[in-house]
């Protein structure tokens, strides 16, 4: 009897250490593909273990939140992942236009790079790697789905933006309860002082994509109560590259994931929704951290959508969140947390179970 009840306490703190490994994750991204960054970030959470993504949420960033869907449904068709939903999410920022962005680049000067605004709407049966044959979910939205995500898991779930913030600002707005049930924040964007020649940012070292596409939305997420918030900008982003060896390694594999990736390869020179992935996976390969308030401008002239930080003693008096910023990364593991993940077999399912 008595060794029955150890084994029964055993198992017992064997089934609890494996719940509290498991983290739940929605992923809210713009869905470029294929391949590339942002379908790149999908598969390396897909793929951690440990790791539940209880669902993927479209924005309009990189492509228009219906270009993602199908880009994103395909992949996961491809992989063998239909048991992960994925639901559509809004089709334009909260207020930038492309009538406004065209004024204002012609007022202060063009952007290198305006996403969705700068690209022609792919029709229907345009995606190269072929239409997916599964369905969107009918009847749901992404805020909706948000927000129910981390109402049946209460401080458990990670959000995690890979996108422009729309969704989970709409969100925060429909359920002002929503960031304090979350676990935590994760995202990609902003940009502080990143060290590099790369005229986008060389010039411009604030600016950066996800938070310029929507900055009302950016400063909407950036503000609300947040348990935390981790974030990976510019500066982090421009040190996630992958040696040519790293890339033949994955190019040799034969796993669903691997094939989907050597298919398509990405074509960005840095990995940047990936690292922000990977750092939240692995948060060991981050070798330095900021902290810093954070906000974006949404002052509508020059400098509109770019990123802005104060330290505790400059801040001014406004419900400002601290921000833990990845600022250095361990390149060899991240290098090698990668080539496991984009390696590994995938866990094949079908939706509804």
């Amino acid at each position: 009897m008595r060794r029955l009840w150890m084994l029964v306490v055993l198992l017992g703190w064997g089934f609890g250490a494996l719940c509290a490994q498991q983290r739940y994750v929605v992923v809210d991204q713009d869905g470029g593909g294929p391949g590339g960054s942002d379908q790149q970030s999908i598969l390396l959470l897909l793929q951690a273990q440990g790791v539940k993504v209880l669902g993927v949420t479209m924005v309009s960033g990189d492509v228009s939140a219906e270009e993602g869907v199908r880009h994103t449904m395909r992949m996961l068709e491809m992989v063998g992942r239909t048991d992960v939903p994925v639901v559509m999410g809004s089709g334009v920022p909260l207020i930038r236009t492309p009538e406004e962005t065209a004024l204002q680049e012609r007022l202060y000067g063009s952007v290198s790079y305006t996403g969705a605004y700068g690209k022609k709407r792919l029709e229907d049966g345009a995606l190269v790697e072929g239409e997916p044959k599964t369905k969107v979910i009918a009847g749901e939205d992404a805020a909706h789905f948000l927000i129910a995500a981390v109402r049946r898991y209460p401080h458990q779930v990670t959000v995690f933006s890979g996108g422009p913030m729309t969704n989970i600002a709409l969100a925060i707005r429909l359920d002002p309860g929503f960031a304090a049930m979350a676990r935590e924040l994760v995202f990609m964007g902003g940009s502080l002082n990143p060290k590099t020649d790369d005229p986008e940012f060389a010039f411009n070292p604030r600016h950066e994509f996800n938070f310029w596409f929507d900055p009302e939305a950016a400063h909407i997420v950036l503000t609300a109560p947040w348990k935390k918030i981790t974030g990976t900008t510019i500066d982090a982003s421009i040190q996630a590259v992958l040696p040519a060896q790293v890339q033949a390694e994955v190019k040799g594999a034969t796993t669903p994931v691997a094939v989907y990736m050597n298919k398509y390869e990405a074509t960005s020179p840095y990995l940047w929704d990936e690292l922000a992935a990977l750092a939240w996976i692995e948060p060991r390969m981050v070798r330095a951290e900021k902290r810093v308030y954070m906000d974006v401008d949404i002052n509508h002239g020059h400098s509109y959508g770019d990123t802005l930080t104060w330290s505790e003693a400059v801040k001014p008096a406004l419900p400002l969140q601290m921000v833990d910023v990845n600022m250095e990364v361990d390149a060899a593991q991240f290098q090698a947390e990668y080539l496991k993940l984009m390696t590994t077999p995938a866990v094949v399912g079908e939706r509804g179970k």
